[in-house]
């Protein structure tokens, strides 16, 4: 079939590799000038599948109050005159208990560990680098009540069977040697060993290239206003450049995928929370993490990528703003400092954010919608890096009316946004709860 997707962050990326390599005659459409220029550029570098949790949990409401009077917030809202905003953080809310928890993260965890096979396989077939490392992630908890309260989580994980260690302050430090320079400011960690790490830009250049090797042609700088339909059918995208027609289309457009669905009917509770990330230079490698360190208390991703420590976190409900905040950078500088001061120095660091497409119950958009022949693959959060392969991989089987190898369930949605309603999809697989 002819295929356009529609945006070239990780998630279009992916998803154009595998229809490519299913046989499809692919075109990406972007209006930034190459791949991954948005929210793929500066993440956190994780791909961390058993870390894979919604942001919706028992308790969170009231560590929102408490983290609002933080100096260095996790999290940060700036209310506006938005309806969505508002229905979303609502949404959110009416998640955060232990049923619905347990339901989305097994989701999560689900579609994550396969993303990171798919991962792995590609990496052995084609050879492809992006400062990959396969060492792990160490959730880090200063105090014992972060401890005691991972209790939660390693229950999914045993559920899941996703391997994990419980580590005092000496596993952590023979794990992360480093922190030997920081003894007394944690009382343990919870060590994920099958998770990765990586520049997620520099693997989004490099498999663009590769798609291109493939046939799949890449028009970027140019702007999508619309889609135009007949009936339950998509016949062609409005772009700045003209229409394009194609048989059958892939949404993949992160946080703004919900202004082009708005104008064919279709709504998805998909909202842009803000993260920032911080790029240092390593200036000691002895005193720099080995892979990613997890500081629990500011939800700050700190990894190795190189030369280079990648600082990541904040959550900021802010719309769709992109002003760069200093205080976001305090944070920043100060979890990163605090665990690892010999490290790398944070005064020549780049300042990066981007917008991470969320959904109220953690859980991303992938699959068909009402319409027969338009895909969607968005709403990752944090977790684009960590499910962009999985989901690419059984977008393409959809597409192409291939049985994907892992159960659909609760990863689609219908038009006004409920999960796991049937839809039929090309070959005849039909897709129930």
């Amino acid at each position: 079939m002819k295929i356009i997707v529609l945006g070239s962050g990780v998630i279009g990326t992916t998803t154009a590799y595998y229809l490519a390599q299913a046989g499809h005659d692919v075109t990406v459409i972007d209006r930034q000038p190459a791949a991954g220029m948005e929210t793929s550029y500066g993440n956190a570098g994780e791909i961390s599948p058993g870390y894979a949790s919604p942001w919706a949990g028992p308790g969170v409401p009231a560590k929102a109050v408490k983290w609002l009077m933080m100096q260095h917030s996790p999290l940060v809202v700036r209310p506006k005159l938005d309806p969505n905003q508002w229905r979303w953080m609502l949404s959110m809310l009416a998640n955060c208990n232990h049923k619905s928890y347990a339901i989305n993260k097994g989701r999560m965890v689900r579609l994550a560990e396969y993303s990171r096979d798919v991962l792995v396989q590609l990496r052995k077939d084609t050879g492809i680098a992006y400062d990959e490392r396969s060492q792990g992630t160490l959730q880090l908890f200063r105090n014992q009540k972060q401890l005691d309260g991972a209790a939660t989580d390693i229950a999914v994980l045993e559920q899941y069977g996703v391997p994990y260690k419980v580590l005092d302050p000496a596993g952590c430090e023979a794990y992360e040697p480093a922190l030997k320079n920081v003894r007394g400011k944690f009382v343990g960690g919870l060590l994920l060993p099958n998770d990765e790490t990586g520049d997620c830009f520099k693997f989004t250049q490099k498999l663009a290239e590769m798609a291109k090797e493939l046939g799949v042609k890449f028009r970027h700088g140019v702007e999508i206003r619309r889609l135009s339909v007949e009936g339950d059918k998509v016949v062609g995208v409005v772009t700045s450049q003209g229409e394009l027609k194609a048989d059958s289309f892939v949404l993949a457009l992160g946080s703004y995928s919900p202004f082009v669905l708005k104008q064919i009917g279709i709504h998805i509770p998909v909202y842009p929370v803000k993260g920032y990330s911080i790029t240092v230079p390593i200036t000691d490698a002895a005193g720099a993490p080995e892979s990613t360190v997890m500081d629990e208390t500011f939800k700050v991703a700190i990894t190795r990528l190189g030369d280079r420590i990648r600082v990541g976190g904040t959550a900021e409900l802010a719309g769709y703003d992109l002003s760069l905040h200093q205080a976001r950078r305090d944070t920043l500088e100060h979890s990163v400092t605090d665990l690892f001061p010999r490290g790398g120095d944070v005064s020549k660091a780049e300042f990066w954010c981007g917008l991470r497409p969320m959904t109220p119950d953690g859980t991303p958009v992938v699959g068909p919608t009402p319409y027969r022949n338009l895909f969607l693959n968005t709403g990752h959060g944090t977790l684009g890096w960590t499910m962009a392969c999985g989901s690419g991989r059984v977008l393409a089987d959809m597409v192409s009316g291939r049985q994907p190898e892992i159960g659909l369930e609760g990863l689609f949605m219908d038009r006004y946004g409920r999960r796991n309603k049937p839809v039929l999809v090309p070959g005849g697989i039909t897709v129930t709860a």
